[in-house]
């Protein structure tokens, strides 16, 4: 399969063909730009349209086996079926922004106490990020809302590389996370927001820090020992 959003995450609408449907709701096509629940990121949402207008929702996306498979609410389609897949932009330019966001505010927690990033959670109207911490010091965790929203205010192009396994493991940010890897990948997809954060990431990105709205930290937990937790929300919401 295809997974068009690794290297176009813009792409609103693509045309694919199916390969296979089970239970008359689990749809594997072979191409998509729908991203499937994962890396905190969750899944796309929308539509598959048939050549003769049928039109088939998309509920859910999930990667099962290599494959990515979409949930469908109405039965018909078979396989050889040919099909437009249509994203609820809205929902997706939102993941994007915040996925860029998280990706600023994890570089800067990092950058300014040394905490590994242990996780984190997308959600449309607000997103959290997991670190490993010892000491919590709520105003430093304030001071990051108004770093990030220097860097946003910066204007900088966001880019979006796979490049060769050994290249990837050159770059130090990347290289820690060696051991997540299977021998079997060769290619490592690398987002890079310069002068700011190199990682490896599967998930979909915005163009340019100028297209994130200001950032709001929301709250500050404590979750146990040197496990914090950070929320926020965009200022527009």
């Amino acid at each position: 399969m295809k997974e068009l959003y690794l290297t176009d995450c813009y792409l609103k609408e693509f045309d694919a063909t199916v390969k296979s449907v089970k239970d008359d709701k689990f749809v594997v096509l072979d191409r998509t730009a729908f991203y499937p629940k994962s890396g905190g990121q969750p899944h796309d949402t929308g539509k598959l349209v048939r050549e003769d207008g049928t039109e088939f929702p998309v509920i859910f996306a999930g990667k099962f086996g290599g494959d990515i498979s979409h949930e469908v609410t109405n039965p018909g389609l078979k396989a050889g079926d040919k099909v437009k897949g249509i994203i609820d932009w809205d929902r997706r330019y939102r993941f994007m922004q915040y996925h860029t966001a998280c990706h600023i505010l994890s570089a800067i927690i990092h950058n300014e106490t040394g905490a590994m990033i242990t996780g984190n959670q997308l959600g449309e109207e607000k997103t959290r990020v997991d670190f490993n911490l010892e000491d919590f010091d709520r105003e430093q965790i304030d001071s990051y809302e108004s770093k990030v929203n220097v860097i946003i205010d910066r204007n900088i192009p966001v880019s979006i590389d796979i490049i060769p396994r050994e290249e990837a493991f050159s770059i130090p940010s990347v290289v820690k996370l060696k051991d997540a890897f299977p021998p079997e990948i060769e290619d490592i997809r690398i987002i890079s927001i310069p002068d700011v954060d190199v990682q490896a990431c599967g998930g979909t990105h915005i163009a340019n820090t100028g297209d994130i709205p200001h950032i709001s930290i929301i709250k500050a937990e404590n979750k146990g020992k040197n496990n914090r937790r950070v929320y926020f929300k965009f200022t527009d919401e």
